[in-house]
């Protein structure tokens, strides 16, 4: 009975997931190519690597399972504006659901470029857009039906469901773009905006008979930092996304407790926390050293299924490298959260 009630669940889940939203993190703000193409070349310094992991709805065995991995520079320094920066980046991400039977692969390329807006630099506009390739698989052999399920609770063999056996393969072209707009008053804070719009082409997907169109993601997202005591600086973030009629709203923000005084090779702790509003509290944990930064969420369900999620939301880990300049020059303060 177990078996049957968390696979009903899933289902459910699989249901909303496929017609309604794409893949998210709970930490958009460390994974900053799959929330705009304009983060593209966007941080202080000359390399950044960011990998993602979440595990959603752990209570239900590898129900949804998302990676991500990027790589992004800066490029042509020296050969454009001082205060401008023109990024290129590409990413990675697979999307496990139901354990397996549907695996969703993504490659993207993204470029952007950001315009200085005064001649400190303090002030920048970019635009960034992103060419993605999509691989879809779908399982069919690993896939059990209501009439193939015994009264002992256990499946029987495949009955010859037409899709039983059988390896779906969906592929398509996307694209996505996005603005963004980044500032500071006075070089030890910064606020931004930005707004992006994924699947602008509306790609098709066709499993069996039929076409279901992917609409376009709406994102409106801000943050910013600033100090409020010498050792202490607030970071603040949100963003609204909207797709096919489902909405989604994250609020919250972190405080980061300097460790040491090397603004170039800083030791901060992380502490804060985020809401999902309708569906989830998300409290934060991080911790950077050197280069390095590290992030932990875990997701407290809050929604009408509490009850059968036993409170339980998905697990996530972010780790993000910047290769800081070896001149050891202090950049304008660019988006962190």
């Amino acid at each position: 009975m177990r078996k049957l009630f968390c696979l009903l669940i899933l289902a459910s889940f699989c249901t909303v997931r496929l017609n309604a939203q794409d893949p998210h993190f709970s930490q958009f703000f460390a994974s900053p190519l799959t929330l705009n193409p304009a983060f593209t070349g966007k941080f202080n310094g000359t390399l950044r690597a960011a990998g993602n992991y979440r595990d959603q709805w752990p209570t239900i065995s590898k129900a949804f399972v998302t990676s991500t991995l990027s790589l992004d520079a800066p490029i042509m320094s020296g050969k454009i504006n001082e205060w401008d920066t023109w990024g290129i980046g590409g990413m990675v991400m697979t999307d496990r659901t139901a354990n397996g039977i549907l695996n969703s692969n993504y490659v993207a390329f993204s470029t952007a470029y950001h315009k200085a807006l005064d001649e400190d630099g303090f002030h920048q506009l970019g635009v960034g857009f992103q060419g993605v390739y999509a691989a879809k698989r779908l399982d069919g052999s690993q896939l059990n039906f209501e009439n193939e399920l015994a009264l002992d609770g256990t499946w029987s063999n495949p009955s010859g469901e037409a899709i039983d056996g059988s390896r779906i393969a969906v592929d398509y072209f996307d694209f996505n773009a996005g603005i963004l707009y980044s500032g500071s008053a006075g070089g030890d804070n910064n606020f931004y905006l930005g707004a992006s719009v994924y699947h602008i082409n509306r790609p098709k997907e066709n499993f069996t008979n039929g076409f279901y169109t992917i609409q376009p993601r709406f994102t409106l997202h801000g943050g910013g930092y600033l100090p409020i005591a010498d050792n202490a600086t607030l970071h603040l973030s949100a963003l609204h996304t909207q797709q096919a009629g489902a909405n989604e709203t994250v609020v919250g923000g972190a405080v980061a407790f300097h460790l040491n005084q090397d603004e170039e090779r800083p030791t901060n702790f992380y502490a804060g926390s985020w809401m999902r509003f309708g569906d989830a509290l998300i409290p934060y944990l991080g911790l950077e050293w050197g280069d390095f930064r590290l992030g932990a969420t875990y997701d407290v369900n809050t929604s009408n299924l509490k009850t059968a999620s036993q409170r339980r939301g998905g697990i996530e880990i972010s780790l993000i490298y910047i290769r800081r300049p070896s001149d050891g020059r202090k950049d304008i303060p660019c988006p962190k959260f």
